[in-house]
């Protein structure tokens, strides 16, 4: 856990108990566990937004420009049509 050893920990709590007493360790532990978990919680929902699937309004405009795609298409299937029957 970030490089440090048991002893060293063991250290660091000794020494938090010393400067802050016992009874303020437990109220700073609650408050960095809600920290995390409002963190979590906000990190879930902004991957749900960006891996949410497409709503159908969305796949009406996909649909739109895959019409225009084929009309866009469809002139030059003329032309050569036309060409074919020219020729002949």
């Amino acid at each position: 856990m970030f490089g440090l050893g048991a002893g060293e920990l063991l250290l660091i709590f000794v020494i938090a108990i010393l400067f802050l007493g016992p009874k303020k360790i437990p109220e700073l532990a609650k408050g960095l566990g809600q920290a995390v978990r409002e963190f979590q919680k906000a990190r879930d929902e902004m991957m749900n937004e960006i891996n949410k699937p497409h709503t159908p309004a969305e796949q009406g405009k996909k649909a739109d420009v895959e019409v225009v795609a084929q009309k866009v298409e469809s002139p030059e299937a003329k032309t050569d049509s036309s060409e074919s029957t020219k020729e002949s």
